[in-house]
């Protein structure tokens, strides 16, 4: 996500709760509750840093709405990097679920 635009973050945010479901099923295994607990306090900060709700697809909209004139380098950098963390605990929960 280095270096990724707005509208590549407001994609990756959008597909966080398929992204979820598909890694964790029904039934989130015991060793997934901490990971997932983890990645809810990012997408909480996600919604502190842009004024909105956690949900991820508010999240998205938030970012789509914001013009590209008015991002601070700084906000999205830090977007960035919370995108990346929602990533890597994703790919986390999927592996748990599959072992």
């Amino acid at each position: 996500m280095s270096g990724s635009s707005p509208e590549d973050l407001a994609v990756a945010f959008r597909s966080v709760t398929r992204r979820l479901h598909e890694a964790q099923g029904d039934q989130p295994t015991d060793e997934a509750v901490a990971p997932t607990a983890e990645l809810h306090v990012l997408l909480a900060d996600a919604g502190r840093l842009l004024h909105t709700g956690a949900d991820p697809s508010v999240i998205a909209d938030a970012i789509e709405a914001l013009p590209a004139d008015r991002w601070d380098p700084e906000l999205l950098e830090k977007i960035r990097t919370i995108a990346l963390d929602v990533g890597r605990l994703l790919r986390h929960i999927t592996a748990l679920g599959e072992a």
